[in-house]
């Protein structure tokens, strides 16, 4: 079972790596995540949460989206300004308020030594890989965390499933999903859960959002044996710096999708 510090401490490792930066900052759950842990109780929680803000600003793309995340700066004025804190936290809070601050942010220059870190191998997964694709879904039910949950349970069942992320808000899920697997496949699931449905999200001629039903009578959902059956790092896809990132080194790891459960994780404390 994750806890928060198990959580933001893997996420630390991982944004020690240069090149794991930008998609952890693009992800939807985890700067949200990181604020709220800049509330958190726990010393440990609060440091670790710093160090990991700290690596995620070295990154001069991600200045701005960190900066103008809901509830960022704030958070970390009443951080600097909390009493009972040990230097090390107050130090380090100030130090990345300064780097995202307007006033303090420094040019985008390279060392050789930076460039040579930007020229190791990557860890994204290739986006070359076509042995998976994204499906949009409009679920029907998607009400609140316990509904949530029992989307997971579903999804996380049917083998040939990559990852997923949802959009409470639109009751919406995009799941990435191995490129062979019928779409109607998750909406059996889905609809095996007896509370949810689901519809495909597709755009139209105009460019507009349509929702389309999906046979759910006829499809057989092949089950996975062991929960969750992630796809191995090297049949996973990516686009755009996606949210498939994997642990330093996890070569042989099915690791690629631990940054999507820390997401999981993080979300579901303020998604209620």
């Amino acid at each position: 079972m994750m806890d928060a510090l198990s959580v933001v401490t893997q996420l630390r490792d991982l944004a020690s790596e240069p090149q794991n930066r930008e998609a952890i900052v693009q992800d939807q759950g985890c700067l949200p995540g990181l604020v709220l842990f800049l509330d958190h109780k726990d010393p440990k929680v609060l440091f670790a949460t710093l160090q990991t803000l700290r690596y995620l600003a070295e990154s001069p793309r991600n200045i701005n989206t960190m900066k103008n995340e809901l509830g960022m700066m704030v958070s970390l004025e009443t951080l600097i300004e909390r009493t009972g804190m040990t230097t090390d936290i107050t130090d380090l809070a100030k130090e990345v308020y300064g780097v995202l601050s307007p006033q303090t942010q420094r040019p985008a220059c390279q060392t050789p030594e930076q460039q040579k870190r930007k020229n190791k191998p990557q860890f994204f997964i290739n986006s070359s890989n076509k042995k998976a694709k994204s499906v949009t879904l409009h679920i029907q039910g998607l009400d609140g965390a316990d509904q949530r949950g029992v989307c997971e349970e579903a999804l996380l069942r049917v083998k040939g499933v990559i990852s997923f992320t949802f959009q409470m808000a639109l009751k919406r899920c995009t799941v990435r999903i191995r490129a062979d697997l019928p779409t109607e496949s998750l909406a059996t699931a889905i609809a095996a859960t007896k509370v949810l449905s689901a519809k495909q999200v597709l755009k139209n001629e105009n460019g507009e959002e349509v929702l389309i039903p999906l046979n759910t009578s006829g499809s057989k959902v092949e089950e996975n044996s062991h929960l969750p059956d992630y796809l191995p790092e090297d049949e996973s896809p990516e686009k755009e710096l996606d949210r498939a990132v994997s642990r330093t080194g996890a070569k042989q790891d099915t690791g690629g999708s631990w940054l999507n459960t820390a997401a999981s994780f993080l979300t579901k404390t303020f998604y209620w």
